[in-house]
């Protein structure tokens, strides 16, 4: 990774963790807006980070319910990110 990259994602992960932590669905896009102040290409990247890191723990839980052997519905098809 990059040095952008990692500072990104770091951000990202702590971002994420602290909505977690507070249920304050804000802290993500506040985050994004203090960066892009100063630097829209960290914005891009940290924004970027937090859909993989989004992706990363929903594909875990699909894969828990797997392997648990839960039924598991089948997803409809869409262009559109599912949060």
């Amino acid at each position: 990774m990059s040095k952008l990259e990692d500072i990104a994602d770091g951000l990202a992960k702590r971002a994420l963790d602290l909505v977690e932590k507070t249920g304050d669905e804000t802290i993500e896009k506040r985050t994004a807006d203090e960066i892009g102040a100063l630097s829209p290409t960290l914005q891009e990247a940290y924004t970027t980070a937090v859909r993989i890191r989004k992706a990363e723990i929903r594909a875990s839980r699909l894969l828990d319910k797997y392997q648990a052997g839960e039924a598991v519905e089948k997803a409809a098809i869409s262009s559109q990110p599912q949060d």
